[in-house]
Protein backbone atom coordinates (compact mmCIF):
# COMPACT_ATOMS: atom_id res chain seq x y z
CA UNK A 1 0.00 0.00 0.00
CA UNK A 2 1.95 2.90 -1.09
CA UNK A 3 1.49 6.25 1.48
CA UNK A 4 -0.43 9.16 -0.40
CA UNK A 5 0.41 12.44 -0.15
CA UNK A 6 -2.40 14.74 0.95
CA UNK A 7 -3.38 18.49 0.32
CA UNK A 8 -5.96 19.71 2.35
CA UNK A 9 -7.50 22.87 2.90
CA UNK A 10 -6.10 25.13 5.40
CA UNK A 11 -10.02 26.33 7.11
CA UNK A 12 -12.07 25.47 9.96
CA UNK A 13 -14.19 23.36 7.85
CA UNK A 14 -11.49 20.70 6.92
CA UNK A 15 -10.79 19.46 10.38
CA UNK A 16 -13.73 17.28 10.54
CA UNK A 17 -11.85 15.22 7.32
CA UNK A 18 -8.66 15.38 8.46
CA UNK A 19 -9.41 13.93 12.56
CA UNK A 20 -6.79 11.76 13.27
CA UNK A 21 -5.11 11.56 9.71
CA UNK A 22 -1.81 12.48 11.23
CA UNK A 23 -1.27 9.79 12.97
CA UNK A 24 -1.60 7.32 9.88
CA UNK A 25 1.49 7.78 8.46
CA UNK A 26 1.91 4.86 6.52
CA UNK A 27 -0.78 5.80 4.43
CA UNK A 28 -1.08 9.54 4.05
CA UNK A 29 1.79 13.14 4.64
CA UNK A 30 -0.74 16.25 4.75
CA UNK A 31 0.08 19.19 4.04
CA UNK A 32 -2.60 22.56 4.61
CA UNK A 33 -3.06 25.64 1.92
CA UNK A 34 -5.90 27.48 0.66
CA UNK A 35 -7.93 26.07 -1.34
CA UNK A 36 -6.83 27.51 -4.77
CA UNK A 37 -3.06 26.30 -3.83
CA UNK A 38 -4.57 22.90 -2.99
CA UNK A 39 -5.82 22.40 -6.96
CA UNK A 40 -2.94 23.90 -8.20
CA UNK A 41 -0.77 21.65 -6.29
CA UNK A 42 -2.61 18.87 -7.53
CA UNK A 43 -2.55 19.74 -10.78
CA UNK A 44 1.16 19.82 -11.20
CA UNK A 45 1.39 16.73 -9.18
CA UNK A 46 2.94 17.72 -5.97
CA UNK A 47 0.13 15.76 -4.13
CA UNK A 48 -1.51 12.83 -4.73
CA UNK A 49 -5.25 13.60 -3.36
CA UNK A 50 -6.08 17.20 -2.86
CA UNK A 51 -9.55 18.22 -1.18
CA UNK A 52 -10.03 21.07 -4.44
CA UNK A 53 -12.41 23.24 -5.27
CA UNK A 54 -15.25 21.06 -6.91
CA UNK A 55 -14.89 23.39 -10.04
CA UNK A 56 -11.32 22.22 -10.64
CA UNK A 57 -12.69 18.67 -11.04
CA UNK A 58 -13.58 19.70 -14.43
CA UNK A 59 -9.55 20.94 -15.33
CA UNK A 60 -7.89 17.89 -14.84
CA UNK A 61 -8.64 13.87 -15.81
CA UNK A 62 -9.73 12.44 -11.41
CA UNK A 63 -11.38 10.29 -9.93
CA UNK A 64 -13.27 11.06 -6.14
CA UNK A 65 -12.93 9.40 -2.94
CA UNK A 66 -17.14 8.10 -2.54
CA UNK A 67 -18.96 9.40 0.38
CA UNK A 68 -16.87 12.66 1.31
CA UNK A 69 -17.13 16.20 0.17
CA UNK A 70 -17.61 19.63 1.92
CA UNK A 71 -21.15 20.77 1.12
CA UNK A 72 -24.52 22.49 2.46
CA UNK A 73 -27.95 22.37 2.35
CA UNK A 74 -28.61 25.94 2.87
CA UNK A 75 -26.89 28.31 4.32
CA UNK A 76 -22.87 27.61 4.56
CA UNK A 77 -21.73 31.03 6.79
CA UNK A 78 -18.67 31.18 5.72
CA UNK A 79 -18.90 31.89 1.79
CA UNK A 80 -20.67 35.17 1.06
CA UNK A 81 -21.01 38.54 -0.54
CA UNK A 82 -20.41 41.26 1.49
CA UNK A 83 -22.42 44.50 0.43
CA UNK A 84 -23.19 48.13 0.93
CA UNK A 85 -25.93 47.74 -1.42
CA UNK A 86 -28.83 45.54 -2.50
CA UNK A 87 -27.34 42.10 -4.00
CA UNK A 88 -29.03 43.45 -7.06
CA UNK A 89 -27.44 46.96 -7.26
CA UNK A 90 -24.13 45.73 -7.07
CA UNK A 91 -21.88 46.69 -9.72
CA UNK A 92 -18.34 46.29 -8.85
CA UNK A 93 -17.91 43.23 -7.35
CA UNK A 94 -14.54 42.17 -5.17
CA UNK A 95 -13.47 38.13 -5.69
CA UNK A 96 -11.19 36.38 -3.30
CA UNK A 97 -8.14 34.93 -4.90
CA UNK A 98 -7.97 32.47 -2.53
CA UNK A 99 -11.38 30.53 -3.81
CA UNK A 100 -12.09 29.21 -7.04
CA UNK A 101 -15.18 27.29 -7.08
CA UNK A 102 -16.59 30.07 -4.74
CA UNK A 103 -15.42 32.64 -7.52
CA UNK A 104 -17.33 30.09 -10.06
CA UNK A 105 -20.63 29.94 -7.79
CA UNK A 106 -20.51 33.80 -7.30
CA UNK A 107 -20.33 34.12 -11.41
CA UNK A 108 -23.55 31.57 -11.63
CA UNK A 109 -25.63 33.21 -8.88
CA UNK A 110 -25.10 36.88 -10.96
CA UNK A 111 -26.25 35.18 -14.09
CA UNK A 112 -28.84 33.08 -12.75
CA UNK A 113 -30.46 34.35 -9.70
CA UNK A 114 -29.67 37.79 -9.07
CA UNK A 115 -29.19 38.82 -12.97
CA UNK A 116 -26.51 41.31 -12.55
CA UNK A 117 -23.26 41.69 -14.49
CA UNK A 118 -20.72 43.76 -12.33
CA UNK A 119 -17.32 44.57 -12.86
CA UNK A 120 -15.08 41.47 -11.02
CA UNK A 121 -11.93 42.53 -9.31
CA UNK A 122 -9.28 39.85 -7.64
CA UNK A 123 -8.54 40.87 -4.61
CA UNK A 124 -6.87 39.65 -1.00
CA UNK A 125 -8.91 38.69 1.73
CA UNK A 126 -8.92 42.14 3.00
CA UNK A 127 -12.31 43.37 3.30
CA UNK A 128 -12.07 46.85 4.02
CA UNK A 129 -9.31 47.19 1.11
CA UNK A 130 -12.15 44.65 -1.26
CA UNK A 131 -14.66 47.77 -0.52
CA UNK A 132 -12.30 50.37 -1.20
CA UNK A 133 -12.84 49.52 -5.15
CA UNK A 134 -15.40 47.78 -5.26
CA UNK A 135 -19.32 47.95 -3.67
CA UNK A 136 -19.57 43.88 -3.18
CA UNK A 137 -16.63 41.16 -1.55
CA UNK A 138 -16.79 37.87 -2.17
CA UNK A 139 -15.15 36.03 1.27
CA UNK A 140 -14.64 32.47 1.66
CA UNK A 141 -13.29 30.69 4.83
CA UNK A 142 -12.59 31.83 8.13
CA UNK A 143 -12.79 35.99 7.41
CA UNK A 144 -16.29 34.78 6.04
CA UNK A 145 -17.30 33.25 9.24
CA UNK A 146 -15.82 35.29 11.79
CA UNK A 147 -16.61 38.59 9.97
CA UNK A 148 -19.20 40.83 11.90
CA UNK A 149 -21.44 42.33 9.06
CA UNK A 150 -23.72 44.20 10.99
CA UNK A 151 -20.68 46.24 12.28
CA UNK A 152 -19.56 46.89 9.25
CA UNK A 153 -22.89 48.14 8.12
CA UNK A 154 -23.06 45.38 5.40
CA UNK A 155 -25.31 42.81 3.80
CA UNK A 156 -23.88 39.40 3.87
CA UNK A 157 -25.44 37.19 1.24
CA UNK A 158 -24.85 33.60 2.00
CA UNK A 159 -24.13 31.50 -1.62
CA UNK A 160 -24.75 28.44 -0.04
CA UNK A 161 -28.31 29.79 1.18
CA UNK A 162 -28.76 31.10 -2.57
CA UNK A 163 -28.25 28.38 -4.24
CA UNK A 164 -30.31 26.10 -2.83
CA UNK A 165 -32.69 28.60 -3.39
CA UNK A 166 -32.31 28.75 -6.80
CA UNK A 167 -32.14 24.90 -7.77
CA UNK A 168 -33.48 23.03 -4.17
CA UNK A 169 -30.29 21.23 -4.21
CA UNK A 170 -26.87 20.93 -2.02
CA UNK A 171 -23.50 22.71 -3.31
CA UNK A 172 -20.52 20.94 -3.25
CA UNK A 173 -17.94 23.04 -2.37
CA UNK A 174 -15.01 20.47 -1.97
CA UNK A 175 -14.53 16.86 -2.36
CA UNK A 176 -10.90 15.01 -2.34
CA UNK A 177 -10.10 13.84 -5.77
CA UNK A 178 -6.51 12.35 -7.72
CA UNK A 179 -5.54 10.81 -10.74
CA UNK A 180 -7.12 7.58 -11.57
CA UNK A 181 -6.56 4.43 -10.14
CA UNK A 182 -3.84 6.51 -7.35
CA UNK A 183 -6.21 5.71 -4.46
CA UNK A 184 -6.77 2.09 -3.08
CA UNK A 185 -10.21 0.66 -0.91
CA UNK A 186 -7.81 1.26 2.02
CA UNK A 187 -7.09 4.77 1.56
CA UNK A 188 -10.59 5.68 0.66
CA UNK A 189 -12.16 3.96 3.75
CA UNK A 190 -9.28 5.96 6.04
CA UNK A 191 -10.59 9.14 4.53
CA UNK A 192 -14.27 8.02 5.20
CA UNK A 193 -13.52 6.90 8.96
CA UNK A 194 -11.56 10.51 9.22
CA UNK A 195 -14.67 11.96 8.23
CA UNK A 196 -16.80 9.71 10.16
CA UNK A 197 -14.32 10.89 13.36
CA UNK A 198 -14.19 14.23 12.72
CA UNK A 199 -17.85 14.49 12.77
CA UNK A 200 -18.22 12.55 16.65
CA UNK A 201 -15.72 15.33 17.81
CA UNK A 202 -17.06 18.76 16.65
CA UNK A 203 -17.71 20.09 19.89
CA UNK A 204 -13.46 18.86 20.88
CA UNK A 205 -12.70 20.84 17.69
CA UNK A 206 -14.56 23.96 18.35
CA UNK A 207 -13.28 23.87 21.87
CA UNK A 208 -9.75 23.78 20.67
CA UNK A 209 -10.59 26.19 17.64
CA UNK A 210 -12.24 28.72 20.18
CA UNK A 211 -8.87 28.70 22.77
CA UNK A 212 -10.79 30.23 25.84
CA UNK A 213 -12.95 32.77 23.65
CA UNK A 214 -16.16 31.10 24.26
CA UNK A 215 -18.03 33.40 21.43
CA UNK A 216 -15.80 31.82 19.00
CA UNK A 217 -16.44 28.00 20.50
CA UNK A 218 -20.03 28.85 20.05
CA UNK A 219 -19.61 30.47 16.34
CA UNK A 220 -17.36 27.33 15.23
CA UNK A 221 -19.92 24.67 17.13
CA UNK A 222 -22.71 26.13 15.37
CA UNK A 223 -20.92 26.24 11.90
CA UNK A 224 -19.39 22.76 11.78
CA UNK A 225 -22.68 21.36 13.07
CA UNK A 226 -25.39 22.91 11.85
CA UNK A 227 -23.67 24.27 8.59
CA UNK A 228 -22.05 21.68 6.93
CA UNK A 229 -22.41 18.31 5.63
CA UNK A 230 -19.44 15.67 5.32
CA UNK A 231 -21.06 13.56 2.66
CA UNK A 232 -21.90 12.08 -0.95
CA UNK A 233 -24.64 10.90 -2.01
CA UNK A 234 -27.19 11.10 -4.85
CA UNK A 235 -28.62 14.86 -3.85
CA UNK A 236 -24.85 16.04 -3.45
CA UNK A 237 -24.03 14.61 -7.19
CA UNK A 238 -27.10 15.86 -8.34
CA UNK A 239 -26.20 19.63 -6.97
CA UNK A 240 -22.53 18.81 -8.18
CA UNK A 241 -23.83 17.79 -11.82
CA UNK A 242 -25.97 21.35 -12.11
CA UNK A 243 -22.89 23.46 -11.06
CA UNK A 244 -20.71 21.70 -13.21
CA UNK A 245 -23.14 22.30 -16.34
CA UNK A 246 -23.62 25.51 -16.05
CA UNK A 247 -19.79 26.07 -15.27
CA UNK A 248 -19.63 25.22 -18.69
CA UNK A 249 -22.45 27.13 -19.99
CA UNK A 250 -21.21 30.01 -18.72
CA UNK A 251 -17.64 29.86 -20.18
CA UNK A 252 -16.37 29.15 -16.61
CA UNK A 253 -14.76 25.44 -17.12
CA UNK A 254 -13.29 24.57 -20.12
CA UNK A 255 -15.87 21.23 -20.39
CA UNK A 256 -17.60 18.87 -18.74
CA UNK A 257 -16.26 15.42 -17.33
CA UNK A 258 -17.72 12.64 -15.73
CA UNK A 259 -17.99 11.90 -12.47
CA UNK A 260 -15.97 9.20 -11.12
CA UNK A 261 -15.18 7.93 -7.94
CA UNK A 262 -12.65 5.38 -6.76
CA UNK A 263 -13.68 1.74 -6.47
Amino acid sequence: MIRLRLGAVSYLNTKPLVFGLEAQRDLYSLRFDVPSQCAALLHQGHVDLGLIPSVEYLRGDYAMVPGVSIGSHGAIASVAVFSRVPIDQVRTLALDTSSRTSVALTKILCAKRWKIAPTLVPAGPDINAMLSKADAALLIGDPALELDAKAHGLTKTDLGSEWHALTGLPFVYAMWAGRLGIAGAEHCTGLQEARDRGVANVVSIAKATGRGDAAREDRALRYLRDNLKYGFGAEEVAGLLQFHLWAVELKIAPQLKPLRFFE
